[in-house]
């Protein structure tokens, strides 16, 4: 290592609670000048009303590096598995299965 180089090293913590992490199957993305706001939700079938069940703040500089470390790590899981099928006309609201019935 360089004599001007430091050593950038963050220690994190990640809890037993966050660590399960949270399913969502949509995400609303709204920007003011200052900021962004992702908005994680969980749809289910037959439900009609959906919960945000959670909210992350970006600056616009971190979001356009978030931007940036999803595109890439996309490449990479594609790289391994193959492309992901675009379902970017679809909207998961009856997931594709077969209607219940009682």
């Amino acid at each position: 290592m360089e004599e001007n180089q430091v050593n950038h090293q963050i220690d994190i913590e990640l809890n037993e609670e966050v660590a399960e992490g949270i399913y969502s199957n949509l995400a609303i993305i709204t920007h003011s000048q200052s900021e962004f706001v992702v908005d994680f939700i969980k749809l289910m079938p037959g439900v009609p009303k959906a919960k945000v069940k959670s909210r992350i703040l970006l600056t616009p500089q971190h979001a356009k590096r978030l931007a940036k470390a999803l595109l890439d790590n996309i490449q990479k899981f594609e790289q391994v598995n193959g492309k992901i099928k675009d379902l970017e006309n679809t909207f998961p609201i009856n997931f594709g299965g077969p209607t219940a019935q009682a």
